[in-house]
């Protein structure tokens, strides 16, 4: 199988990942939950997780980095611990249902909301986010590269727009951590969400909350802590307050792993590797008659995403020959994202989108390549 699916999850991941993964569950035993060594193991690796990731963020102090099961979790947190009735929140077209979907329901429990629209290349104004400020907005909620289209949003403009005007900043990271650069403190982003088995390469089933200082949401759940048993309420102090239960010590032993080795290869050169087999790709496939691209494809920064479409054909159809005829794995229809679908059109036909990892390579490229000329060929 050619795998061009990584924006949905990374497929291949460094063996290092793996072994961390089985070594975890031979050897650890429930973080925070006892004095034996097979806790006290799982407690410091949990701790040294927190630390890698609030080194990768530059969060100011690794207790404000809150594990999750995903990053659907962390943004639920966010959104519905951080919002009240009255406020006002604004967000884009190009979201993740993840982070739409939530703030649909908080508007049910009176808080306002403005989508803010893309261009006609999918991307967003800075501009036309600043100017639907006013005096109840409380944040700006937003994904930093779309998960259809590959654009990355400018998040230092809108960083510098929230501080301006005293605003939270919740940042969808979902397809970018692990693979452009995000200071939390220069940009001045407020809540960090993404997941662990995208660009982070790590196993699926984990999450990360970051949280800049002084913010700190309500709990989406409460439960065990191991920490103030007898406490009617959950613990105050993070990150016990937001994680109720027992956490995915196996998982987070693979996402260490993962960040060792973002560390150790540089993040920079998984971009830029990838980056060069999603041009090698578009510019393959660009001049095909029947081929329609779709996002800003001359942008300095993007996110290796390719989504297109040919001619009418409904993209669950392509992406199905794909695979089935050449063996190669796409992802067709919405992605989640139905904002981006009614910014081009394309809310029947879908699109089919093929997401690459540096761990792909040139011969995997062409043949994607190949095929998509075939198909093209047979559908005039």
């Amino acid at each position: 199988m050619i795998y061009l699916d990584h924006a949905a999850t990374s497929f291949h991941k460094p063996p290092e990942v793996a072994d961390a993964v089985y070594s975890a569950l031979q050897g650890t035993g429930n973080s925070g939950r006892g004095e034996h060594s097979a806790s006290l193991d799982a407690s410091r690796l949990v701790y040294r997780t927190r630390k890698a990731l609030s080194l990768l963020f530059n969060v100011e102090d690794p207790s404000r980095v809150v594990f999750t099961s995903n990053a659907t979790e962390s943004l639920n947190i966010a959104i519905q611990g951080l919002f009240k009735s009255g406020d006002h929140c604004i967000t884009t077209a190009l979201e993740h249902n993840s982070v739409l979907r939530p703030l649909y329901f908080m508007e049910k429990r009176g808080v306002h909301l403005t989508v803010v629209p893309a261009d006609k290349k999918g991307c967003i104004n800075t501009s036309d986010i600043e100017a639907e400020v006013r005096e109840e907005t409380k944040a700006v909620i937003l994904t930093h590269a779309s998960n259809v289209t590959g654009n990355v949003l400018d998040i230092e403009t809108i960083g510098k727009i929230c501080h301006q005007y005293n605003l939270l900043f919740i940042l969808d990271a979902s397809q970018t951590a692990g693979l452009l650069p995000i200071d939390m403190q220069e940009i001045g982003v407020s809540a960090i969400c993404c997941s662990g088995h995208k660009s982070l390469l790590g196993p699926q089933g984990t999450g990360v909350l970051c949280l800049a200082d002084g913010v700190q949401p309500f709990p989406l759940k409460l439960g065990g802590t191991g920490v103030d048993s007898y406490s009617h309420t959950m613990p105050q102090v993070l990150p016990t307050a937001l994680e109720a239960g027992t956490l995915n010590t196996h998982g987070l032993a693979g996402l260490l792993a993962a960040c060792d080795y973002l560390k150790t290869y540089g993040q920079l050169r998984i971009l830029r590797e990838a980056t060069h087999l999603a041009n090698l790709f578009a510019n393959g496939i660009k001049d095909l008659p029947g081929v329609t691209l779709y996002g800003d494809m001359e942008a300095a920064v993007r996110i290796p995403v390719v989504a297109l479409n040919l001619r009418c054909i409904d993209s669950g159809e392509i992406a199905d020959e794909l695979f089935q005829r050449f063996g190669i794995a796409t992802r067709s229809g919405a992605h989640c994202a139905p904002g981006v679908h009614s910014t081009f059109g394309t809310v029947d036909q879908g699109m089919v989108r093929f997401s690459f990892s540096h761990f792909n390579t040139n011969h995997e490229v062409n043949e994607a390549i190949r095929a998509l000329t075939i198909l093209e060929e047979e559908s005039r």
